[in-house]
Formats: C-alpha cells, sequence, structure tokens
C-alpha cells in the first residue's frame, strides 16, 4: 500500500522541515547516546535503534521522521522505509495511545486466536490496522508474538497478555485510558 492509499493526515510529516522542532532536537539529543554503541564508522547499524527512538518521540514514523534518522546515520531513506516496513514493532501510520496486537498464528489460531481477535474488533469497533474513534486504541492482527505454549496471546504497549478469554481482554482493554 503506497502513501497515497491514506489521508494526508495519515501521511504526516513529508519531510524533515515539517517535524516538529523541539521533537527534533529531542531526537539529536537522544542521538549520541544511542551511537556510543555503534562503530563510528558504522552509523547506519543504529538504524533499528534510531528507528525505534525516532517513534517514541514522534509517536509513528511518518516519512518525515524515516527521513530524520536516515540523515543522521548517514544512510538512504529508502533504507529507512525499508527497516520501517519490515519489521511489526515500527508504525509507519498513526496509531492510538496504545497498541493491541492479537497473534493468529498456528497455536493461537488453535487455541481461540481468532475468536480473541473477532472479539476485539466488535469491541472496539474497528478492523484491523484501525484506531478508535477516540484515537484510544490501534488494532493490530500479527504473525507470532513467541507465546505457543500460553495461547491465545496479544501484546498491549509491549506488555504480554497469554491464555486469553473474552473476560481477560474485557478487563484489560477496560484498563486503558
Amino acid at each position: 500500500m503506497s502513501h497515497h492509499d491514506h489521508p494526508a493526515a495519515e501521511r504526516g510529516p513529508q519531510d524533515i522541515a515539517e517535524l516538529p522542532k523541539d521533537k527534533v532536537a529531542r531526537f539529536d539529543a537522544a542521538l549520541p547516546e544511542i551511537l556510543k554503541h555503534y562503530p563510528a564508522d558504522h552509523k547506519e547499524a543504529a538504524m533499528l535503534a534510531g528507528l525505534r527512538r525516532a517513534q517514541e518521540i514522534f509517536g509513528w514514523l511518518s516519512p518525515g521522521a524515516q527521513k530524520l534518522v536516515a540523515s543522521r546515520l548517514g544512510t538512504s531513506v529508502t533504507r529507512a522505509e525499508e527497516v520501517a516496513t519490515f519489521y511489526v514493532m515500527y508504525h509507519t501510520r498513526p496509531v492510538g495511545r496504545h497498541v493491541v496486537e492479537v497473534c493468529t498464528n498456528v497455536s493461537c489460531s488453535l487455541a481461540g486466536g481468532y475468536d480473541i481477535f473477532e472479539h476485539l474488533k466488535k469491541s472496539l469497533e474497528v478492523d484491523n490496522g484501525g484506531t478508535t474513534k477516540d484515537g484510544r486504541v490501534t488494532l493490530r492482527q500479527v504473525e507470532c508474538l513467541g507465546s505457543c505454549g500460553t495461547a491465545p496471546a496479544m501484546l498491549v504497549d509491549e506488555e504480554m497478555h497469554e491464555s486469553l478469554t473474552p473476560k481477560e481482554i474485557d478487563r484489560i482493554l477496560g484498563g486503558l485510558q
């Protein structure tokens, strides 16, 4: 799906100059700490950490945020985009205050992962990748969360929840503000 398929608001800042200056300054201030863990002559090796920090600061990785990371690491925008779109932990579209990811891979689906996902879609009134009208929760279906032995599982803002039931899901959702 190209960026042309999304409303302008979902495409976000296209260039570094369009990013909020205070957030760019925060990213630049965080970069030396990230870079000290990588060889000075291979700054591009910090791509994963750089994208993660940019996402923490900007909320998601717009084209402008990807360009910022690429420029600061001395690599191509294409490389930043490839990495940002390959890994599921990076958000290349705006997300809600909370991100709920449900595994529907083999073990989870056999243990009711699809039922859990359908329950969440109905409860939140969103489809896969959608964000609730109030901007509170983004729901995503993912391939594997590495909890096959305790399926079905979901990740809520990087906190794992396992052996899920609809009642447990309702309790978890109720706690998200």
